[in-house]
């Protein structure tokens, strides 16, 4: 995924965000409004998140140290988690709160242009930052649907200004409808009813983010399609013939950790085998830019042994049992 791509989205959200948000806080205090105090905290939330997205950005590009020789490039997963943690707690479950306490405590509307009029143009400047976030991930998304992009794209921060938008405009309409409800009944508890939809809402999308973003914390190997390139760029078919096993870890959206043990040929020397490593690694960087680190062992690989099941990891080249070396 391109960085660019990424910065632009989160570029265009956050400059949409501010002015929205001043705009919504505005129109609260003409109104009282719940559901636009709710989206003005949402739309302040929302800027909080574009700028930790641009702050883990930026830390993850330091280079590496004794301290952490793989770099920081999981910084940009840290502070994408960092988003559903604020997008939970201030967004959601602030909005569920005041929906809560407007429905007990109902407010009459004063000045509805107000809040009709930000909404509509609030729902204008949401669209164009979300039409950005869509062109750009058309960049990177190729054939995937757009599930599939959310739940498996390595670099978190086109999925995180996807949802945030995409949550932006369906409380932007929740909260109009509220509003339009709560002037045309005379009832200001649909006001309250809006709040607490966008509440549920935004504690929705920060719950999928935290689970996506999670599971890059924890550590996730290269997509099918990179690993295949992988596999096939590690065999030469003369003195690698073969990989016993292989892992890939994501150190980073754009970098990637490769550790494979290969089977080579019996009778190579041990210049042989030591070229034929260095040719398979710039082979493996050749098909797969992304792959930065590349740890290649040889072994001999055995017929006999890997017939005895179908776990590779049983192969020589596995993991040794304890108390013996290999």
């Amino acid at each position: 995924m391109s960085a660019s791509g990424g910065t632009k989205a989160i570029v265009a959200a956050l400059l949409a965000n501010l002015s929205i948000a001043v705009a919504k806080f505005v129109a609260f205090l003409f109104s009282n409004s719940s559901s636009m105090l709710a989206e003005s905290v949402h739309s302040l939330a929302d800027s909080g998140n574009q700028a930790l997205l641009l702050v883990g950005g930026k830390r993850a590009q330091r280079e590496a140290t004794p301290q952490h020789p793989f770099g920081y490039g999981r910084e940009r997963y840290i502070y994408a988690f960092l988003v559903s943690i604020v997008l939970f707690s201030v967004g959601g479950m602030f909005a569920v709160y005041e929906g809560y306490e407007k429905i007990r405590h109902p407010h009459e509307l004063t000045h509805w242009y107000w809040p009709v009029g930000v909404l509509v143009f609030a729902i204008i400047a949401e669209s164009f930052s979300f039409r950005t976030a869509i062109k750009e991930s058309n960049v990177v998304r190729g054939r995937k649907s757009w599930k599939e992009f959310v739940r498996h794209a390595k670099a978190p921060e086109l999925p995180v200004v996807l949802l945030e938008d995409l949550g932006a405009l369906v409380g932007l309409v929740l909260a109009l409808g509220g509003v339009g409800l709560a002037l045309l009944t005379g009832n200001a508890v649909w006001d309250g009813i809006g709040t607490l939809c966008i509440g549920v809402l935004l504690i929705l999308i920060a719950l999928v983010l935290a689970v996506e973003t999670k599971s890059l914390l924890l550590g996730e190997s290269a997509g099918a399609e990179e690993a295949g390139k992988i596999e096939a760029a590690v065999v030469d078919g003369d003195t690698v013939t073969g990989i016993i096993h292989m892992r890939t870890l994501h150190l980073g959206p754009e970098e990637l950790l490769v550790a494979a043990k290969i089977a080579v040929s019996h009778d190579g020397t041990a210049a042989e085998i030591a070229a034929a490593i260095d040719a398979a690694e710039a082979r493996i960087r050749d098909a797969v830019p992304i792959a930065r680190v590349i740890y290649l062992e040889p072994d001999i690989y055995s017929e006999t042994e890997a017939a005895k099941g179908p776990d590779r990891e049983a192969t020589p080249g596995g993991p040794a049992p304890h108390g013996s070396g290999h």
